[in-house]
């Protein structure tokens, strides 16, 4: 569903991709790991045409990413960013039915708002949220509504962005669960980028660890812990020794 071919990006004397090679099969969850300023949310963006690529290219679905009909395009993704990023201004099912209020994808009020609290409910959040602002919400809950927006228009591809970022390890487990089970049960295709190791074991059927702008070492999940690749056992077990050198 998503091949990345020699990809390079630099911002000014800052070369962030350099060559970066990675395909992710059609349904399959694959979670990106790597140290901060890798450029793991830069592959992200670049994936959905945010960003423009100064070599290589990027394919969906077999075309060119962002071309053809924009709107048609990013139509096919969900996306749950990493702070939650909801409208603090609108009520929670505003906030789930975002997309489906406006543009190609519009529904009548009524209906989107039936969609809303039915995506609410499979995150596991009562109807009675619907009508409540952000604000009156835990940070779980507002990353489930977070979910929600993001799986709303039923979308081929989802992407998640530190799906746990902020939250305890109880209720980070229960947002990994919900993730796996809703990526399975759409059969769609997930990209994830992530440090939290057990957002990787619960999420990942493959992952790929990002490493001075290539992909060092990608496998099944499964094959992580037994790779022999330095890198990247350095990394999954948080060593402050290895060929990773840490910013001090």
């Amino acid at each position: 569903m998503i091949r990345m071919e020699n990809v390079h990006k630099s911002f000014g004397d800052n070369r962030v991709l350099q060559g970066m090679s990675l395909e992710i099969p059609k349904g399959t969850s694959m979670v990106i790991i790597g140290g901060s300023g890798t450029g793991k949310s830069v592959a992200l963006k670049s994936v959905l045409g945010l960003i423009q690529p100064d070599e290589g290219r990027i394919l969906v679905d077999g075309k060119p990413a962002g071309s053809g009909d924009r709107d048609a395009f990013l139509a096919r993704f969900g996306m749950l960013f990493q702070g939650g990023a909801l409208f603090d201004s609108l009520p929670v099912w505003q906030n789930v039915a975002f997309r489906l209020l406006r543009g190609a994808l519009k529904r009548p009020p009524a209906e989107a708002r039936e969609i809303a609290i039915e995506k609410l409910r499979r995150v596991g959040l009562k109807a009675d949220v619907a009508d409540r602002l952000p604000a009156e919400l835990s940070g779980g809950m507002q990353k489930r509504v977070g979910l929600a927006r993001a799986i709303a228009a039923e979308p081929e591809i989802i992407f998640f962005d530190e799906p746990t970022t902020g939250l305890d390890p109880i209720m980070s487990g229960v947002i990994n669960d919900l993730i796996r089970e809703i990526v399975v049960e759409m059969g769609a295709t997930a990209m994830t980028i992530t440090h939290d190791m057990s957002s990787v074991r619960a999420i990942a059927d493959n992952v790929a660890m990002l490493h001075d702008g290539v992909i060092q070492w990608t496998g099944p999940v499964a094959d992580m812990d037994a790779s022999g690749d330095p890198y990247l056992d350095q990394f999954i077990h948080g060593r402050a020794e290895g060929p990773i050198e840490a910013v001090r």
